[in-house]
């Protein structure tokens, strides 16, 4: 592989700053529109049980990049990877904000995920930047970034819309994409991975990669029964308050951003990760997003001391998958270099399925048995993976990252 133009041993506060927050904001693109669902589905006539798919196709979008364009980073040249990836965005974005047919609106929306996809080739290409040893650190300092993103596109979104209008929120990050393109093309130093491979051999090598990786596998599960959770929380979380206790668009915002919070763990996990505490702070996310739905399952009358539970409940949920997936992206990473974009490429595929999932069952369980039953989704999710994580035997939980390249590359 060529060489970055930068020692692996010198990483510029700029540069740092500069990833976390690219993909803060490219992130931000599959959440803008959660607590804008019921505004986009009334402005564009559709039914109450299907404003989940607003989330759901973004996801989707989000899916088919992480499968098919992703992989690719593992044979292109990452900056105009993700260059192209940023415009496809920004195409969708646009579509999004000037359509008023449902149809035409949720195909943006799945452009929009795919073009998303550009956050996920940088994260690994931020962990070639430094030695193995502080992967964990610097992985940590950019998805700090990417999940303050996730977390603040809610509040802004809510925000903006109040003012003026949800599509204004579309337009603006389309901007914010052909800028932050620019940028990157021009500031990153390059990333040529070699060229040893054809486009359809790499994508034939991802189920034999997720396969034989035992710690791919478990952690993409992991994440993907948290994430069902998230993404089912914040699909229905905004419809009930806004239902029951008569939040506008800027309580809404206000409430998001109790979530916020939520990115400060991600480089503590990280630096936990690093000391090899990957097991315990796994556990331990899976209790916490379970027992934030618990918290809330009981809640049937709107009062102030219901709302500061609920507020408890986002904080202690997005901590919880924030932890975890510093702690998931860790392991995966030192599993080998030449294979990195894939194998980060699969477990945000499975992961977001997960999320994916998560919004469609939120909508759809809203629509029929209210929050009670949405709840109950989200606490079994997690329950689901602590049943998964019990038959691990802790076999080849060390995988030699050479038997990986002997086998799949």
């Amino acid at each position: 592989m060529k060489e970055n133009k930068m020692n692996k041993n010198q990483s510029p506060l700029w540069l740092v700053f500069l990833l976390a927050a690219s993909c803060g904001l490219i992130a931000a693109n599959l959440y803008y529109a959660q607590p804008l669902a019921g505004l986009i589905g009334n402005s564009l006539s559709m039914p109450r049980s299907m404003t989940g798919l607003i989330v759901t196709m973004t996801q989707l979008g989000y899916v088919i990049g992480l499968l098919f364009i992703v992989p690719f980073s593992d044979m292109a040249e990452n900056r105009l990877l993700t260059g192209l990836g940023l415009m496809t965005a920004a195409c969708g974005l646009i579509i999004s904000a000037l359509t008023h047919h449902a149809g035409l609106f949720l195909f943006a929306a799945c452009l929009t995920g795919i073009g998303s996809v550009s956050a996920q080739i940088l994260v690994p290409y931020s962990a070639s930047l430094v030695p193995a040893k502080e992967q964990g650190r610097m992985v940590g300092n950019v998805m700090s970034g990417l999940l303050l993103g996730i977390m603040a596109a809610r509040p802004f979104s809510s925000l903006l819309a109040q003012f003026t209008g949800w599509r204004s929120v579309f337009l603006l990050s389309a901007g914010i994409m052909a800028v932050i393109a620019v940028l990157l093309v021009y500031l990153l130093p390059p990333r040529s991975p070699l060229k040893n491979q054809s486009y359809r051999s790499l994508i034939a090598s991802l189920l034999p990669l997720f396969i034989h990786t035992p710690v791919l596998k478990r952690r993409a599960v992991y994440q993907a029964c948290l994430f069902c959770s998230f993404s089912l929380f914040w699909t229905v979380a905004p419809m009930w308050l806004e239902e029951h206790y008569h939040l506008t668009q800027t309580g809404i915002a206000l409430f998001s951003l109790a979530g916020v919070g939520g990115a400060a763990v991600s480089p503590v996990a990280g630096k936990l990760a690093d000391k090899g505490y990957t097991k315990p702070l796994t556990l331990l996310a899976f209790f916490t997003a379970s027992a934030a739905f618990l918290l809330t399952h009981g809640i049937l009358s709107p009062t102030r001391i219901s709302l500061m539970v609920f507020l408890a409940a986002a904080l202690l949920l997005d901590m919880a998958v924030s932890g975890n997936l510093v702690v998931s992206q860790k392991a995966i990473y030192e599993l080998g270099d030449q294979t990195r974009g894939r194998m980060n490429g699969i477990f945000m595929a499975v992961f977001f399925t997960g999320g994916a999932l998560g919004s469609f069952l939120g909508g759809w369980a809203y629509a029929y048995a209210s929050w009670s039953g949405a709840s109950l989704i989200g606490m079994a999710m997690p329950l689901i993976a602590l049943l998964y994580f019990l038959t691990d035997n802790g076999y080849n939980h060390n995988y030699k990252k050479e038997i990986i390249n002997e086998q799949i590359i």
